[in-house]
């Protein structure tokens, strides 16, 4: 994975967290943190699958946060430190979305080979729903899982048929 994709992960991971807050304590938090950076970093890869892809999005940007704040309802007036959230791509944050909610397509995606590690995702355990109520609850992550679903799809889709 790029270099050039860290930025864009970690704003997509802080936004999830900020957005879908983890239960309380520490453990949680890390818990939930490792199953959002999970699911971003493997749709940062499927979004940004080469280094070409990559340092496009390094010297375009990926747009920001403002619409996924406004489907959300967030406030963030009061956000010193808000500059992270000009590296949110709003289409990672929505594809894992897709992830978080639905973890066949995480399995899907790992049957194929084209993911490393995902377990978080494709058997999340109790401990994880305990960690991540309202990040894989799949009802409070339809408005932001919507915005791109059909794109994701249609690119597993094509890859699929690429393979067959």
């Amino acid at each position: 994975m790029s270099a050039e994709l860290a930025p864009v992960i970690a704003a997509a991971t802080r936004w999830l967290l900020t957005a879908f807050p983890p239960a309380p304590g520490a453990y949680s938090r890390a818990l939930a943190e490792a199953q959002a950076q999970q699911a971003v970093t493997l749709a940062a890869a499927l979004r940004y699958p080469t280094p070409l892809d990559a340092e496009i999005l390094h010297l375009l940007g990926p747009g920001g946060s403002p619409r996924l704040d406004g489907l959300t309802g967030a406030d963030h007036g009061g956000d010193a430190d808000a500059d992270w959230r000009s590296w949110v791509d709003e289409t990672v944050v929505s594809w894992a979305a897709c992830l978080l909610a639905d973890p066949a397509l995480a399995h899907h995606l790992a049957d194929r080979g084209q993911a490393g590690e995902l377990t978080r995702l494709t058997r999340p355990g109790d401990h994880e729903h305990d960690a991540a109520p309202l990040l894989r609850h799949p009802d409070l992550l339809e408005p932001v899982a919507a915005l791109h679903r059909a794109p994701l799809l249609d690119l597993l889709d094509s890859e699929t048929a690429a393979l067959g």
